[in-house]
C-alpha cells in the first residue's frame, strides 16, 4: 500500500455550531491521507499514477471555505471529494482539529476524524 498525506494544514475559518463562532472564526488544523495499492513501479516518474497532493490540498481548501455548523460535515466533504477524484483509494482518513474551542475551562483543541474504507466487492 502507498499512503499520500497532508499534515498540519492550517486555516482560519468560520465553522461552528453557534452563530458567534461563525462570526468570530477559529484556527483549525487539517490532516488528510489517501491509501491505495501500488499498481506501478514508479520508475516512469508519472504523477498520474499516484495521488497528487497539490490537488488534495485544493480539495481541503475548497471545503474549508464553506462555513459549516459541524466539523463532521467538513471532514465528510473532504473525504467525498477525495473518493470522487481517486476511485482507486482503499482508505481515506481526514481530521480537523479546532484550536481553543469556545468551551468552559481551558481546552487546547477539539478533534474530529472520519475514516473511509472502500467496500470489498468480493464479500458481496
Amino acid at each position: 500500500m502507498i499512503k499520500v498525506a497532508l499534515q498540519g494544514v492550517k486555516f482560519f475559518a468560520y465553522h461552528g455550531f453557534y452563530p458567534e463562532e461563525q462570526i468570530l472564526g477559529s484556527h483549525f488544523i487539517v490532516d488528510v491521507s489517501v491509501e491505495f495499492p501500488q499498481q506501478h513501479h514508479y520508475d516512469d516518474d508519472e504523477i498520474a499514477h499516484t495521488v497528487n497532493y497539490e490537488q488534495l490540498n485544493a480539495m481541503v481548501q475548497a471545503e474549508m471555505q464553506h462555513t459549516r455548523k459541524l466539523l463532521e460535515t467538513v471532514v465528510q466533504g473532504i473525504i467525498d471529494r477525495a473518493k470522487a477524484e481517486y476511485p482507486f483509494a482503499e482508505i481515506i482518513k481526514a481530521s480537523i482539529t479546532k484550536l481553543n474551542p469556545p468551551l468552559s475551562g481551558e481546552v487546547a483543541s477539539s478533534f474530529i476524524q472520519i475514516t473511509y474504507h472502500k467496500p470489498n466487492d468480493d464479500l458481496q
